[in-house]
């Protein structure tokens, strides 16, 4: 076999020699990094050791992070308890306010709308005074040991249509416990006015 016809099968040859060889040394793509450095993602970094700063650390009591001091004082709850006794026991009771407390901290830190906002909150600390304040104002017998509502939001940035998804949070929970409706809105109307206070843009 002679001239063009011998070129090609010569060429076909050639070919088939080089994609045997390629076979043969292993993947064509680059194998993925191995080094664990390499691999991290922003969550795994420990940004307290990167930038020399010492991680807080919780109290080995309560649990709760480190906060700088405050006055503690009821009128830090943002509003006037209820008098008597009726709106404590619609809602169970402490221990009634106390799960309508820590639902709603579950129902917001899953929220996708608001929880961003939560993201960097001591949710420790978060259980504990919002229990606090909802007990307090609902004439419970708690006293309130947490910030003020303007300082404990001011660094949050929190819009009013996340203040909305709040509420709505609040109440799901309170369905959950089958307060009643008129009940939930008398709590409702005494929060209120902390909106001037929490919302910041």
């Amino acid at each position: 076999m002679k001239g063009p016809a011998l070129v090609r099968i010569s060429k076909l040859g050639a070919m088939a020699a080089l994609a045997l060889a390629v076979f043969a040394a292993g993947p064509v793509f680059a194998e993925p990094p191995t080094d664990a450095a390499q691999a991290q993602t922003p969550a795994d970094v420990d940004w307290f050791k990167e930038f020399g700063v010492e991680k807080p650390k919780r109290d080995p009591v309560t649990g709760e992070l480190p906060i700088a001091p405050y006055a503690h004082s009821d009128a830090n709850a943002g509003t006037a308890p209820f008098a008597g006794a009726d709106m404590a026991r619609a809602f169970g009771g402490q221990d009634g306010i106390r799960h309508i407390a820590n639902r709603l901290v579950d129902i917001a830190i899953t929220d996708p709308r608001i929880k961003g906002v939560f993201a960097a909150s001591d949710l420790v600390r978060l259980r504990r005074t919002l229990y606090e304040q909802f007990c307090y104002i609902l004439g419970a017998g708690c006293p309130y040991s947490g910030r003020d509502m303007a300082e404990s939001h001011k660094q949050l940035g929190i819009m009013g249509g996340e203040m909305n998804a709040l509420v709505e949070d609040l109440q799901r929970a309170m369905r959950e416990r089958h307060i009643p409706f008129a009940t939930q809105n008398r709590f409702l109307a005494r929060l209120a006015p902390m909106k001037k206070d929490i919302v910041r843009r």
